[in-house]
């Protein structure tokens, strides 16, 4: 086991070594340094357990696959090396942060030979997931023209206009952005957006190129369904969102998080909505249930 240097000194995994996080290095030609060329996956940790990781690895493979690019090592052993990272880290709830990216090489536009050998990199990030005074009062978001490229399905590193979106809602007093295109919401900057209409139906964007199929998304609308929740896939406008009951996004990180003011003007009554909280409820139940 590494032994740690001070109370914040983390055990890092780069390329097949654990170490301190001030001794993980890549290569300054790693194309995920260069180009953005690499995915990645957020893995939420509750008690010390994996929140659906067979999702967020079958998720892995496909952004992999959609890149051309290898996948590094087999799932049981990115099984192994988050488990080992929990333990070191004494990490009880959080998440473990996992990057792949295609790997050092000449720094050229082209694809380098297949044969590269991708980089792997894993840390983990102690939060509270459960606890978030955030899911008590609701977060409030602004509207922002979604101008990401057109491959959003992909799960890449490229997250510098979802980090400009953030910083724009905090800089005008919201807490995230809710991105627009042709009039209609994709999603926050780093989660699925949801309404709840006048009659309760619960209304979220299909998948497509537009949005990130979000694995928090697939249990949340299971659990939406087996509650008897009617279900509605299809684009909203920011009217819509306005005028909704309710207003909620999902991620890995904030499960499902009520979302009371869009653009200064209050959802309903301002505060989290019915279905959102029992949402919330039924979702962290699960997941502590089946988290491995």
């Amino acid at each position: 086991m590494v032994e740690k240097r001070g109370a914040s000194m983390r055990t890092v995994y780069v390329n097949g070594v654990f170490c301190p996080e001030d001794e993980g290095k890549v290569s300054i030609f790693d194309r995920g340094f260069l180009f953005a060329d690499a995915v990645y996956e957020v893995v939420s940790v509750l008690d010390g357990k994996l929140v659906d990781f067979a999702g967020h690895m079958a998720r892995l493979a496909r952004s992999l696959g959609e890149l051309a690019m290898a996948a590094p090592t087999s799932d049981d052993e990115l099984l192994a090396i988050h488990r080992r990272l929990i333990a070191e880290n004494a990490l009880e709830e959080g998440a473990v942060y996992l990057q792949v990216t295609r790997g050092p090489a000449d720094r050229d536009f082209l694809f380098p030979p297949q044969d590269t050998k991708p980089s792997l990199v894993l840390f983990t990030q102690a939060a509270a997931l459960r606890d978030k005074p955030a899911a008590r009062t609701g977060i409030r978001v602004v509207t922002l023209p979604d101008l990401r490229w057109q491959r959003r399905d992909i799960k890449t590193v490229q997250l510098l206009y979802p980090s400009m979106a953030k910083t724009e809602a905090k800089r005008r007093g919201a807490d995230d952005a809710w991105m627009v295109e042709d009039g209609c919401v994709t999603e926050g900057s780093s989660n699925n957006a949801y309404i709840v209409d006048a009659g309760g139906k619960l209304v979220t964007r299909p998948l497509s190129h537009a949005i990130l199929p979000g694995i928090t998304r697939i249990a949340v609308l299971r659990l939406a369904a087996e509650s008897g929740i009617a279900i509605k896939e299809r684009p909203f406008t920011v009217d819509e969102a306005l005028a909704a009951k309710e207003a909620f996004i999902s991620s890995a990180s904030s499960f499902v998080m009520p979302v009371v003011e869009i653009d200064g003007q209050p959802i309903a009554d301002g505060r989290p909505g019915e279905i959102t909280r029992r949402l919330r409820a039924i979702y962290i139940e699960e997941a502590l249930k089946t988290a491995i």
